[in-house]
């Protein structure tokens, strides 16, 4: 498998959603996984694999697009329809594509587990992130 192919204009969320509101540090679009960059307070992509601790710790999905220095709405926890075809009962996490969501088959040697959390049906994911901080090793 592979990362989930979203469509940003079908991103929402649920009624449960715990919602945060910043500002993004690089362009971002609705559907990707972020994480806040404690120097710049800035919301920045999430990736698996990268070099900086802060980086492989999602923070929430972007509910909306943005650029550099535009406000961004990110959903923390709770009920999100994503925009893409998931697997009911599939644990999704982040990917090592900066933004990216995949499901476990795809987290590979060396790259972060960071669990993003749960689909409940085949198009609503129930976010609630879980960060072990430890490197898959093969």
């Amino acid at each position: 498998m592979s990362d989930l192919s979203i469509t940003p204009a079908n991103v929402l969320a649920g009624a449960s959603a715990d919602i945060e509101y910043g500002t993004a540090g690089e362009a971002i679009t609705a559907g990707q996984i972020v994480y806040r960059d404690e120097t710049t307070r800035k919301y920045m992509k999430a990736d698996s694999n990268s070099p900086t601790a802060a980086a492989r710790q999602a923070r929430g999905i972007a509910l909306n697009g943005a650029a550099n220095g535009q406000p961004l709405v990110i959903l923390k926890k709770g009920d999100i329809t994503i925009g893409a075809a998931v697997v009911a009962g599939t644990a999704y996490f982040l990917s090592d594509t900066p933004g990216g969501i995949c499901p476990l088959a795809d987290v590979g040697n060396g790259e972060y587990i960071c669990q993003l959390g749960l689909a409940k049906s085949t198009s609503v994911l129930t976010i609630d992130v879980q960060f072990p901080n430890v490197a898959v090793a093969t």
